[in-house]
């Protein structure tokens, strides 16, 4: 009998604008529940995809949901974040960028509407994409990682966010892993 263990999901928020953040992140609580870490905002300049979309300069932001969930629970997840992103557009135009992603004693990784080769379908049009992977005290890339992933510029954040994972995860009793 194998146990899954319980994840802790995460969402990476990509803005312009420190007010649209907050906004997104209130109705990011109240969809999925308390935050429990927030990293700090680090510039995101290894693309230009989001800059007409969102305006520049843009920073990314890691945070992390207090509950630990199932994994199955990134679907609902995504579909959130999409529904958060959707109200606080302005003329079709998204106002922050919220990725809904897991990670757990082994691996980060994002939950994506989009297929392509390195992703594994999960239901409900969502994809689950791993960028990372938990190795010797350090998060890893692997050849399909996002630049930005790549350089190691959310570490920090991210060896946080594992650790308190790790610290809920045993300090909860086995029979309570899953609710």
């Amino acid at each position: 009998m194998s146990t899954v263990h319980p994840v802790k999901l995460f969402v990476a928020a990509l803005f312009a604008d420190e007010a649209w953040l907050d906004r997104g992140l209130a109705a990011v609580q109240e969809r999925l529940g308390a935050i429990d870490i927030r990293g700090a905002a680090v510039p995101f300049d290894q693309t230009d995809y989001y800059r007409a979309e969102m305006g520049a300069p843009l920073s990314r932001l890691f945070v992390g949901l207090e509950r630990l969930a199932a994994p199955e629970e990134i679907i609902a997840a995504k579909h959130a974040t999409r529904e958060v992103e959707t109200t606080l557009s302005d003329e079709g135009r998204r106002r922050v960028n919220l990725d809904a992603g897991y990670l757990d004693e082994f691996k980060v990784a994002l939950a994506s509407f989009k297929a392509r080769g390195n992703k594994v379908y999960l239901g409900r049009d969502v994809w689950l994409d791993m960028q990372l992977y938990y190795e010797r005290g350090q998060f890893h890339p692997l050849p399909w990682t996002f630049p930005d992933f790549r350089a190691g510029r959310y570490s920090a954040d991210l060896l946080r966010l594992r650790a308190r994972y790790r610290e809920q995860l045993h300090g909860l009793p086995l029979t309570s892993l899953l609710r």
